[in-house]
């Protein structure tokens, strides 16, 4: 029923949505889920044409994955290193025939960004500095991982080719390299929409 409101453009509200994760990913979501709204909005910009391929760096739960699959006609991957978290997602997936999604277990820097065309980033890193609601105990923080992951962020974004596009939420920026602009900005300059110009 969830997704059968989104692709039919009728507001979810979080509580709704969480509702299909069991109640310790339900615990996380307010700290690591993208929230509905912000799915919605982040998704229709980064999709412009049918199939545009969307990654989620960082997916989580995939709960961004899942609200932007239903409510365009992107395709959209999730990368993530927790195994537990892609079978969540992949079987969310599945069992609601979400066709246009996929979930991959792996690190970001195994990922070849030259395969998308819209990037999204729920500042996933951050993990590493700040242990205050960790999601498990699989993840030690090391500030020095931080700035390895967002140096190779910043790296692969600045190789893609002029007009792509990201979207930042609660994110520093320090993984925006400078030939990108902000487009606009919303959820009070917590959600941005960057597009590559030069």
């Amino acid at each position: 029923m969830v997704f059968k409101l989104l692709r039919s453009d009728v507001d979810v509200d979080d509580g709704t949505f969480n509702g299909l994760y069991s109640p310790k990913i339900r615990e996380l979501a307010a700290r690591h889920w993208t929230p509905v709204d912000v799915a919605k909005m982040a998704s229709q910009y980064l999709v412009e044409s049918s199939n545009d391929k969307v990654l989620d760096i960082g997916a989580g739960a995939g709960k961004f994955c899942l609200v932007g699959a239903a409510c365009t006609n992107g395709r959209f991957y999730g990368v993530e290193q927790r195994e537990s978290l892609v079978r969540i997602s992949n079987n969310l997936a599945k069992k609601h025939d979400i066709q246009n999604v996929e979930f991959i277990h792996a690190n970001i820097d195994q990922v070849s960004f030259e395969d998308y065309d819209a990037f999204y980033f729920y500042n996933s890193f951050y993990e590493n500095l700040d242990q205050s609601c960790p999601i498990d105990n699989s993840i030690l923080p090391n500030r020095d991982l931080y700035y390895t992951y967002t140096k190779y962020l910043r790296d692969q974004l600045q190789k893609m080719p002029i007009g792509t596009r990201v979207v930042t939420y609660w994110s520093g920026w320090d993984e925006i390299p400078l030939s990108f602009n902000m487009e606009y900005t919303a959820c009070n300059g917590l959600l941005n929409f960057w597009r590559k110009s030069i």
